[in-house]
């Protein structure tokens, strides 16, 4: 495969850094957040490794590992990186892509007025949350 902007820049990533609200090309590859992860024993790629694979644009392959998975959102590898990123933040918006197929989402001038005077807010807050 040849690196090139069209294959770092895709929509998938996109949607990661608008769930995640990271930055995946900050980070410099350092490894401070594998060396220090309590969970690497039982994963299938370092996390270091997970953000190459996105900074790369090979999402897919990030969504398939069991690293995603087995990430305890501990924040060590957060309070470990020099450049402040929030690892568990990306792995939890890896595992929202693979829970969440497709394109669904809800839009506020879809729900009938009717619906909103009897439904309570925290059911929209909640639905707002998953689909959107």
């Amino acid at each position: 495969m040849k690196l090139s902007r069209e294959v770092i820049a895709t929509e998938d990533k996109r949607k990661l850094q608008d769930i995640s609200g990271e930055e995946v090309l900050s980070c410099y590859q350092c490894g401070k957040c594998s060396a220090g992860c309590a969970m690497t024993e039982a994963m299938d790629l370092l996390p270091h490794q997970v953000i190459r694979l996105l900074q790369l644009g090979q999402v897919e392959e990030a969504l398939h590992s069991r690293t995603i998975w087995v990430c305890a959102s501990c924040l060590a590898c957060s309070a470990r990186c020099p450049r402040g990123m929030n690892l568990p933040n990306v792995m939890e918006s890896l595992r929202a892509q693979v829970l969440r197929p497709g394109d669904r989402s809800l839009n506020p001038a879809d729900i009938p007025y009717e619906l909103l005077e009897i439904i309570p807010e925290q059911a929209l807050v909640a639905a707002f949350r998953k689909y959107t």
